[in-house]
């Protein structure tokens, strides 16, 4: 269990997304007056915490504090209240209201499509939904089935839908994070104009919500592909074909949803009612006059006059008052710019030093020691400082060389050896050598350093297999052809052969014939051998 702030500890994750991982929290205690719901010690909540790298932007943190009272207001039946926002060190987390049941996505595909008007009623609480934060100024730009929970489908009550993640999306479009994407949100969701980079408008969200509808009466959504860069382009040009399963009236609200063009498609106050009445028209207890009114839906259609534009895109970021155009640098002249011109220098200050600034500049030569001799040059005894600072910014600025490291010359996978103590020699007289006086210093006279040569990367391949013995062919037999089971036959016949000659050898050297001429039984034939054997040995006897 992980404490997040002072008020909420995290239980067990329930679920985990592109932008973060929604957590089953505990409440600690009351929130304080920040807090958009108090809440009451012991109460289970849901926690979603962003993931670290939006909570290492400083973009993105100041933009969570700045929507803060936004997110916090927007309440709907159809919206997941979020009730607190905490920041922490570099953790960024959404606490909101725990909602019992699955989310729309993974409904989907263990239950299979819905009718045309569970699908249409369904959609018409989320565009409700919608139609409650467009009109705060809030703007989804992630509409899809994960991002919908639905409250009651265990069947006891009356399925209804719930959206989450407002403001996720526009939290994560920060110049940190967006400068290797081209639009905010799923592939498989998102609008032509967010795949382009044109202004996005609430009618963004209309889009998102003609796909949702078009999944959830055939079970996947209309564009496809095997890469995000083939459904982005499906997009942008193809067209959504109807299924057969699709009645015509809501296939006129998918159409219209789905338009290319955002200023066609319908707002979306009016997208909730004309969905209501393709329910009330295509169900099996319709009325004619609600028939009817289902046919004539595209009049309920309108498009919105004023849809919400999404801030940092369109007018505000060509006039670069968006939330994510890059940082402007003030100058200090703005009457007489020229971003072409060179750069200005800070005046001096006067005081003593060097001419009229306060600070001496910075010495290229250190300076002469004392003593030293005015008419010559001075004899260093070591390296002169330059040579000291030319070699020390050269060893800064060398790159590390990358080379073959063979694995027996590796220190760290190399076994110790031990080596054999090597035989007791005598101890000889070491040579004396004579101590010859040190050259005297020649005078300094700064020479350049050979430039070290970069050495090239040359791989060491590894040393080629020894070559097998050549095997020696086997010498066929006479009969090159292979019969399976021939083994177990010359077997059966040498046996059968052995048998026969054994029965033979018992037929003519035993009396066999001649008992069988008798007709007498097994145990009278043998007491009458038994006999005739005792009465030839009393005849031996006497």
């Amino acid at each position: 269990m992980r404490p997040v702030g002072s008020k909420y500890l995290l239980e067990e994750p329930l679920g985990r997304g592109a932008t973060g991982t929604v957590w089953r929290a505990r409440q600690r205690e009351t929130a304080g007056a920040e807090a958009a719901v108090a809440g009451e010690p012991g109460e289970t909540v849901a926690i979603k915490v962003l993931k670290e790298e939006l909570a290492h932007d400083a973009d993105v943190v100041m933009r969570f504090l700045r929507e803060r009272s936004v997110l916090l207001r927007l309440t709907h039946p159809n919206i997941v209240r979020t009730r607190d926002l905490v920041v922490e060190g570099d953790l960024l987390a959404l606490v909101m209201d725990l909602v019992d049941g699955p989310d729309l996505h993974r409904y989907l595909r263990d239950n299979g499509p819905f009718s045309p008007m569970a699908a249409s009623l369904l959609t018409a609480q989320i565009a409700d939904a919608l139609a409650a934060s467009h009109a705060d100024g809030v703007v989804h730009r992630d509409l899809k089935p994960a991002n919908v929970l639905l409250a009651g489908s265990d069947g006891t009550g009356e399925m209804h839908p719930m959206l989450t993640d407002f403001g996720i999306a526009r939290l994560a479009d920060s110049p940190g994070l967006t400068r290797t994407h081209e639009f905010v949100g799923t592939p498989a969701y998102v609008a032509p104009e967010s795949a382009e980079g044109r202004p996005q408008t609430s009618a963004v969200d209309i889009y998102g919500a003609g796909i949702l509808l078009y999944e959830l009466v055939t079970g996947r959504p209309p564009f496809a592909g095997a890469t995000a860069l083939e459904v982005l382009h499906r997009h942008l040009s193809e067209e959504p074909r109807r299924p057969s399963t699709v009645p015509e009236p809501l296939w006129t609200v998918i159409e219209r949803c789905l338009r290319k063009r955002p200023e066609e498609r319908p707002s979306a106050e009016n997208l909730a009612r004309a969905l209501r009445t393709v329910a009330a028209g295509v169900g099996v207890h319709a009325t004619p006059t609600e028939a009817e009114a289902a046919l004539g839906v595209a009049a309920l259609l309108a498009p919105d006059p004023a849809p919400t534009a999404v801030p940092g895109t369109g007018a505000d970021a060509a006039q670069g008052t968006g939330d994510a155009d890059p940082t402007q640098v003030l100058p200090s002249n703005a009457g007489s710019y020229d971003p072409a011109a060179a750069t200005s220098v800070l005046p001096s200050t006067g005081g003593p030093g060097y001419g009229q600034g306060g600070a001496d500049p910075t010495r290229a030569m250190p300076p002469m020691p004392a003593g030293a001799p005015q008419g010559g040059p001075q004899e260093p005894e070591g390296p002169h400082p330059w040579e000291s600072q030319m070699r020390a910014a050269r060893d800064r600025n060398e790159q590390t060389q990358v080379q073959y490291l063979n694995p027996d010359e590796d220190p760290l996978r190399r076994r110790p050896q031990r080596r054999p103590s090597a035989p007791q020699q005598p101890p000889q007289q070491q040579p004396q050598y004579r101590q010859q006086q040190p050259p005297a210093p020649a005078p300094y006279a700064p020479q350049r350093r050979p430039e070290p040569q970069p050495q090239r990367y040359e791989p060491q391949r590894p040393p080629a297999p020894e070559p097998r013995p050549r095997r020696e062919p086997r010498q066929r037999s006479a009969n090159p052809m292979k019969i399976p089971g021939l083994g177990c036959l010359k077997g059966c016949l040498f046996v059968v052969i052995i048998l026969f000659v054994a029965g033979w050898l018992v037929w003519e050297l035993t009396p066999l014939q001649e008992w069988i001429g008798t007709t007498k039984g097994y145990f009278d034939q043998i007491a009458a051998v038994v006999n005739d054997v005792s009465d030839w040995i009393k005849g031996l006897k006497l």
